[in-house]
């Protein structure tokens, strides 16, 4: 699906569709997730203002200063700074990396509840600035904290995007990469849906070497330590909630992802990862954000990648739809009309 992107900051000054010449970025929440990220911008350079802004305000400043010296030993010049919400006006990208306490939770979706007054609290006040750039999602439930910010904000879908399920795929490559015993570089696969235990594996569409990986079942059994690829999907969907336990929290991966998705906006590189994005009649299905493959550009999202899915994949995904159906509808059900920007 194509969308009709509006460009921003640069597009809009030069009338053309470029990379950002200068990039202005802010980080909202400074925990592990937040702080992993301007890590990541800072070390890569891949922006030139990068503001931090946290409700504990002298964690933010602490965390910027602490990056400012960090440059002393790099050969980047960025301006990294805390701030608030006033500098959100001609920022190009503002990334919600606020999360709710874990502690006690089961699924991610058991985090809604908080995180999407938490986020109700933080977008009007983001727009309210004049912002009209693009947002990254990281809080969990992405896809449905995701589907509330569109709504919350009144940004066109293609300019709000979560960091979907391009986490769970990086998992997957892994896993089959160490299975097989080759680079996960010559992995190709993606899951699809819900960043959770409702996820699921096109495994028609999963690639080695650009081998279809059921041929390679086929041909060298052996090699493949008799896998199950049922429980390959209950591995992925469930690995992030052990690293949960061991550590905390999980943020390097994450941060990856985030700065990915932030270096295809900043660069205009037309990287296809899959994200969380709004459906607009792909598999039939609309009115929802969930994890697929799109391409990501200044503009945001340009297109989205649709599978040719097996019937009882296609059927698997759509159970995962479903679930972020209801789940919408429960959330939004909980704020008032008024609230929203249609």
């Amino acid at each position: 699906m194509n969308f009709e992107a509006d460009s921003i900051k640069v597009a809009r000054q030069t009338g053309v569709t470029m990379s950002l010449s200068q990039s202005k970025l802010a980080i909202i929440g400074m925990g592990h997730v937040g702080c992993a990220l301007a890590h990541h911008l800072t070390i890569g350079n891949l922006c030139d203002e990068l503001i931090l802004i946290d409700h504990l305000k002298e964690k933010a400043w602490a965390e910027a200063e602490d990056l400012k010296h960090s440059l002393g030993f790099s050969e980047n010049r960025m301006n990294i700074y805390a701030g608030d919400y006033s500098d959100y006006k001609d920022a190009d990208i503002v990334v919600l990396s606020v999360s709710a306490p874990n502690v006690g939770v089961t699924t991610r979706l058991d985090m809604l509840d908080k995180a999407s007054r938490i986020v109700s609290d933080i977008v009007p006040q983001v727009m309210q600035s004049g912002f009209a750039g693009i947002f990254i999602v990281i809080t969990n439930p992405v896809d449905a904290i995701s589907y509330l910010v569109h709504k919350l904000s009144g940004l066109p879908p293609h300019r709000v995007m979560g960091t979907g399920t391009s986490l769970d795929s990086a998992r997957l490559r892994h896993f089959l990469a160490d299975t097989m015993g080759v680079d996960p570089r010559s992995v190709e696969a993606m899951c699809l849906g819900e960043h959770g235990d409702s996820q699921m594996i096109p495994w028609s569409q999963v690639t080695v070497g650009a081998k279809k990986f059921s041929e390679i079942l086929h041909d060298n059994p052996e090699r493949l330590q008799g896998i199950d690829i049922h429980k390959v999907q209950q591995e992925i969907s469930q690995i992030a909630y052990k690293i949960v336990h061991a550590k905390g929290a999980t943020n390097f991966g994450i941060a990856a992802v985030a700065a990915r998705m932030i270096k295809a906006i900043v660069r205009d590189s037309n990287t296809v990862m899959p994200v969380s994005v709004m459906l607009n009649g792909e598999y039939g299905e609309s009115d929802v954000y969930t994890g697929v493959p799109a391409v990501i550009t200044c503009n945001g999202i340009k297109e989205l990648v649709t599978y040719h899915l097996e019937e009882h994949e296609l059927a698997e995904f759509k159970q995962s739809l479903q679930l972020l159906k209801r789940v919408n509808q429960q959330m939004m059900a909980s704020f008032n009309n008024e609230e929203l920007c249609e």
